[in-house]
């Protein structure tokens, strides 16, 4: 009852006409980022992060959730007419969408997809309400030992399941951005490291810049690289649209159930939105009364893969804002936003900020109701979008690419930093490895760090305490038992033995197929 009063306060001081219009040019810039293919929920929020700067803190973490919801929800458009996800969250939606579109079914399609975003973020947002708080509460029992493996476990659990067939990639990944966030002069004793004899990066590198790199110039690299995509004619079957009530009421089971998967999905470290949609669309098709239509136009798959993405993003921030491990990667750069912007995400906020998470809460549903207006309602203005040739997209993203990180600091060096960073993700893409682990390695290292010397510190180097305390322990555990897991030979001989066993994770969708 106090969560509900809490929020309802919440959303009553947000609903001032300047909010209201923060609210509804974000939502709508963030539409038309995840509309775009190439354009991802991260690039958005991370170059936008940039522009917030000058902003007062309420707004800007505002400004910011709302590109968010709406860039995860905007991918579903070109996924539908163009059978391009334009993120990676998106991609389930395309197995669906794409043939309904093709059977000029386009209208109820992206109609469904809103509902879908629309009702799958309100559960999450019931379920961030309802387990932010405890969760913070648990928190505080955690100690540098404990803090410690959860940061490694948020490294190994993204880097098992975002790099698709093959989670050494994902490891090597997550290593790669260990090694990075090493770099400079550690937070205990400010000794400087592996600085290369540049004074530059004494204060290690930064992660806006690395971030919008990796992200942002990387994915310029990449969608100047890939073949177009052909929009389907759209003049009959893509009008402004409402979802049949009849459809949404056959789904509700669906919507609830993927709702509570892609927000638990959300809830694992570096798990991400496309992992959300997979799963929620693979249980659906499993408990489905008519699986053989899945992949061939199914409205429910559609309902499913959309529901469960957009959930995804209440999810992350559950233990983005109580534990500061961000649960996807545009939650890792909101966790950024959020110091930059003065606020200090961790098991603390619940006593320096207790209402901080129902403003989030209610931020998100101001999101979601905008994505509900503009997706039912300006359809014909987001196929309008599609049609921009990406050769002039591009350049306007490689600027902002560039004057963001700049903006900051300005300090000329971040933007070597981008530039350098841009060129590994977009060979790292090449090679299919996924870019989730590296940027979470760079967030992640410095507690990382910081817990493992903070610990043998408090146990003059002894290493038994890391695994004798019983949530260090269980934490070895599972990270001990995720990596022995993902060995090929491992799963196949526990197949032979368990016949029941799950199959292997369903492959990511890297941002290179997005």
């Amino acid at each position: 009852m106090h969560a509900l009063q809490s929020l309802a306060e919440a959303l009553i001081s947000l609903c001032t006409p300047m909010s209201l219009l923060h609210v509804a040019w974000a939502t709508l810039l963030g539409i038309f980022v995840g509309s775009l293919p190439g354009l991802t929920a991260t690039m958005g929020v991370a170059l936008l992060t940039t522009l917030t700067y000058t902003l007062d803190k309420d707004t800007a973490i505002l400004v910011l959730i709302c590109m968010y919801v709406g860039a995860i929800y905007g991918g579903s458009r070109s996924a539908i007419l163009l059978n391009i996800p334009g993120t990676p969250a998106s991609a389930a939606t395309a197995l669906d969408g794409f043939p309904l579109a093709q059977r000029g079914e386009a209208a109820n399609a992206m109609a469904l997809a809103t509902a879908g975003s629309a009702l799958g973020t309100l559960v999450g947002i019931v379920m961030l309400v309802l387990l932010a708080p405890p969760l913070a509460e648990v928190a505080l029992n955690f100690g540098s030992f404990e803090f410690f493996w959860l940061a490694l476990f948020g490294i190994v659990i993204s880097g098992q399941l975002t790099g698709g067939g093959s989670p050494l990639k994902g490891y090597i990944a997550g290593l790669l951005g260990l090694m990075v966030a090493m770099i400079g002069s550690e937070g205990i004793h400010a000794h400087v490291r592996f600085n290369l004899g540049l004074r530059d990066l004494n204060g290690g590198v930064a992660l806006i810049p690395a971030m919008v790199g990796a992200f942002g110039f990387a994915e310029v690299l990449t969608v100047m690289w890939r073949p177009k995509g052909e929009l389907l004619d759209t003049k009959k079957s893509a009008t402004s649209a409402l979802p049949r009530m009849l459809d949404l009421w056959r789904y509700k089971f669906t919507i609830v159930r993927s709702g509570i998967i892609g927000t638990i999905v959300g809830i694992i470290p570096g798990v991400g939105e496309d992992i959300g949609a997979w799963s929620s669309y693979a249980v659906a098709k499993k408990l489905s009364k008519h699986p053989e239509l899945y992949g061939k136009g199914s409205t429910e798959g559609l309902t499913a893969a959309e529901t469960g993405n957009s959930a995804v993003v209440p999810g992350a921030l559950i233990p983005a804002l109580t534990l500061a491990v961000p649960g996807s990667a545009p939650a890792a750069v909101l966790i950024a936003a959020l110091f930059i912007h003065g606020i200090r995400p961790g098991p603390m906020i619940m006593i320096e900020q207790p209402d901080f998470i129902y403003s989030i809460a209610a931020m998100l549903v101001l999101a979601t109701l905008a994505i509900a207006v503009f997706g039912l309602s300006l359809t014909r203005l987001f196929i309008k979008i599609l049609k921009v040739p990406r050769e002039l997209l591009m350049p306007v993203v490689f600027t902002l690419c560039v004057i963001g990180p700049y903006a900051l600091t300005q300090r000329v060096f971040d933007i070597w930093v981008m530039l350098f960073f841009g060129l590994i993700g977009f060979v790292l893409r090449r090679m299919d490895y996924p870019m989730a682990p590296l940027v979470l390695g760079i967030i992640l290292g410095t507690l990382l760090d910081k817990s493992l010397r903070r610990g043998l510190t408090l146990s003059n180097g002894d290493l038994s305490p890391f695994f004798t305390r019983p949530i260090s322990a269980s934490f070895a555990a599972i990270i001990f038992l995720s990596i022995v897991l993902s060995i090929p030979a491992v799963r196949r001989a526990l197949f032979r033995i368990i016949p029941g066993l799950p199959g292997p994770v369903k492959p990511s969708v890297t941002e290179e197929q997005s």
